[in-house]
């Protein structure tokens, strides 16, 4: 996704941070938060919506509250790195709601993908039914995480 460069000024900066960190606020509270009146604000952040700056609002939600506590970090290494190989694989994954995060690396091997399951059974039902089935791949590696030390969905905005 090639999205062009959007020129944010100070207080475009401020309206995201406020936003990452509560995208419930209404217009006239953002406004009040970043300094200026509600329609200006309104109308930055519906140009920030439209340029792709903002891509979406969302929910995050407590994944041990949903017992989803078991996070894997998973290499997948593909017998052969060619195009339909690798877009066959980016299908097949993107299809698997237990797949959170999918990255195409360089290194020792092509993909690493950041796993939540309930348990170490049902990680190993995605594996057996259905990451070993995908074409073309050669190799699993997993790894567990023990605890988690910071998680943040917010970007670092120089505010």
């Amino acid at each position: 996704m090639n999205i062009p460069q959007f020129s944010l000024d100070q207080i475009d900066r401020r309206i995201l941070k406020r936003l990452q960190d509560n995208a419930r606020l209404s217009s006239s509270e953002l406004a009040a938060e970043v300094g200026i009146s509600a329609s200006p604000c309104w109308r930055r952040v519906r140009a920030m919506e439209e340029a792709g700056v903002i891509a979406r609002y969302v929910t995050l939600l407590n994944p041990e509250a949903l017992g989803l506590s078991i996070s894997i970090f998973t290499n997948v290494t593909l017998d052969k790195q060619i195009e339909p190989a690798l877009e066959a694989f980016q299908k097949a994954v993107r299809k698997r709601p237990e797949v959170m995060e999918c990255y195409l690396m360089t290194g020792d091997f092509d993909y690493l993908l950041r796993v939540v399951v309930s348990d170490l059974g049902a990680y190993e039902r995605f594996l057996l039914d259905h990451l070993t089935r995908i074409p073309g791949v050669a190799s699993i590696k997993s790894s567990f995480a023990l605890k988690q030390v910071k998680y943040t969905t917010a970007l670092p905005i120089n505010a």
